[in-house]
């Protein structure tokens, strides 16, 4: 919907941000340090969006962070890398914009005395081998953060479930190290210093983030600095629009009352994807995608895209997500599997008990295969060594899945493998088959049905004590099976929007005065992803890239390909 612009506007601002996650929050950043006045308006009554429940990585190349570190890729190698990710799918435009602004965008956030990063040295690009790709990986992270300096802007910082007990803080680093806790000496250090953290916080007070929590936590002190407001509880209901069709501010629920909120330079929709809008899910996402296991933010519902399709713009990637393997909590929660698929004693099988793709590949891949072969749910079938040595979905290493795991169906136990099949209704002799063959790669440290462990992405996880990081035997009872539903961490398709991150209508020409970012605009990854912080890297580089835009005056209606 949207509403005519004749009437005058409660408050007016020169850009007014629709939505708190990274990519807004980059956006109003880049508009304060552009002379816009700028307010952030958040539909939640806590601030964040999806970037404050994830892992916070950013994945922007030749960052200041990495070029520190001696990190310099050629301009030729990243856009080789994403070409072949991409397949033509996504314009040339698009792709240089993020690719020649990436850097400033994190330039410019690095002005703030808050905004500091870490290279999350090696964690691979999702695809090390392709041309272009790095083994050693090109993601960043912020360095932690005590929530305190937030002051009252503290208890309106949106919480996640990595927060670890007794105020433990764990960076990327420090989970790849605490993972291997129980199989290597680095696994053992890192536990005494987590041992170490828990202490210092207790005496010293501190309320330590890491990953999206972080993240969110820095922007949110660089936007009190930069005086930017931030409305909670403001959900956007509609877009204003005026006789010429060009977006000139957006009709806001505040404080019980509609606030007529004018936009003298344009209007961001950072606002997420469609993940938890069961009509959108049901009408785009293939089957089997479709059940709501999503772990992005609870407000996202589809605001931001169906605001713009009201206005005739364009859609794409519609019937795809950033898709993550996933085990449904017994309390409600949908628990990402990320390093559990690395777990060396272990397969996953579809319902005919067979593997069906290499467990150890990007989620991403990893889903698009479970789809295609129509294999849902599948089941992680691992044994009792997998168990003690390994956490799985939160459940540390040694620790007994809780009774309710066994009570829903979540988590099935079996003294053999033949059991254990009939347990959850798969063919005992074809899982018994499917074990033993495994097995034999275990034993010779290579995957010759899909190449378990090939990859430097696949290993990162691994246990870098056996021959293969990614293989060892299924031969020790007891035998588990955990259900694996297809979650997502968003979903991809939203508007189409050119290298201005300007939202187009059907024809290529512009919606003068709207902008998409983040999850409501179509991903610039198209079906792929290209390492750790793919969402939040690109969201932050278009927020940016708008801003900028929009500072400059330049919102006039116009094709795609326009001058900037």
């Amino acid at each position: 919907m949207s509403a005519p612009a004749q009437q005058g506007w409660d408050e007016e601002f020169d850009f007014v941000v629709v939505g708190s996650g990274g990519g807004g929050m980059a956006a109003a950043l880049t508009a304060a340090d552009s002379g816009l006045s700028t307010v952030l308006v958040e539909k939640g009554k806590m601030y964040g969006g999806t970037t404050g429940i994830s892992g916070g990585g950013i994945w922007i190349p030749n960052n200041p962070t990495l070029r520190a570190e001696g990190h310099d890729d050629s301009r030729e190698s990243i856009r080789a890398y994403l070409d072949l990710l991409t397949e033509g799918r996504v314009p040339a435009a698009r792709l240089d914009a993020f690719v020649d602004q990436g850097p400033a965008t994190m330039e410019l956030l690095e002005k703030s005395r808050w905004m500091r990063f870490s290279w999350v040295k090696g964690y691979a690009d999702y695809h090390p081998e392709y041309e272009g790709g790095r083994p050693q990986g090109r993601s960043v992270e912020a360095k932690p953060f005590d929530t305190r300096k937030l002051g009252e802007d503290e208890k309106y910082q949106r919480p996640n479930s990595l927060k670890g007990p007794l105020g433990l803080w764990v960076t990327s680093k420090d989970y790849h190290d605490l993972a291997m806790v129980k199989r290597t000496w680095r696994g053992r250090r890192a536990s005494v210093v987590a041992a170490w953290r828990v202490s210092s916080n207790v005496v010293r007070r501190r309320h330590m983030a890491t990953g999206g929590r972080a993240l969110v936590a820095r922007l949110r002190m660089a936007l009190k600095d930069a005086g930017v407001p931030l409305w909670l509880r403001s959900p956007m209901t509609e877009l204003v629009v005026d006789e010429a069709g060009k977006v000139t501010g957006v009709l806001v629920t505040r404080e019980g009352r509609t606030v007529r909120v004018g936009a003298r330079h344009g209007v961001l929709l950072a606002t997420g994807g469609f993940d938890h809008n069961p009509r959108m899910r049901e009408k785009y996402l293939p089957e089997g995608g479709r059940d709501d296991h999503s772990a992005g933010a609870v407000e996202n519902v589809g605001d931001g895209i169906l605001a713009g399709q009201a206005l005739g713009a364009a859609l794409d990637f519609m019937d795809d997500a950033w898709w993550m393997p996933s085990v449904h909590h017994p309390a409600g929660a949908t628990v990402p599997l990320v390093s559990e698929r690395c777990i060396p004693p272990s397969v996953i099988v579809s319902g005919d008990g067979r593997r069906f793709t290499n467990e150890s590949s990007p989620y991403v891949n990893f889903v698009h295969d479970q789809l295609a072969g129509g294999h849902v749910p599948a089941w992680f079938v691992m044994d009792a060594k997998a168990r003690a040595r390994y956490p799985f979905a939160q459940v540390l290493p040694g620790a007994p899945f809780h009774k309710a795991f066994y009570e829903q169906g979540i988590v099935h136990r079996a003294d053999s493998i033949g059991a254990l099949a009939e347990r959850i209704g798969l063919p005992a002799d074809t899982l018994a088959e499917t074990v033993e063959r495994f097995n034999g790669f275990a034993r010779t440290g290579k995957d010759t049905d899909f190449g378990r462990g090939d990859s430097a992405y696949d290993r990162y996880y691994g246990d870098p004590t056996l021959k293969n990081p990614n293989l060892d035997v299924i031969d020790k009872a007891p035998y588990y099976a955990v259900r694996i539903e297809v979650g997502d961490l968003g979903t991809k398709g939203g508007l189409v929007c050119d290298e201005h991150s300007r939202v187009l209508r059907e024809d290529g020409t512009a919606i003068a005065g709207l902008y998409a970012t983040g999850n409501a605009s179509a991903a610039v990854m198209g079906n792929e992803y290209a390492g750790p912080g793919a969402t939040i890297g690109p969201a932050m580089v278009f927020g940016h890239i708008a801003a900028r835009h929009a500072a400059a005056g330049r919102t006039g209606a116009g094709t795609a390909g326009g001058a900037p």
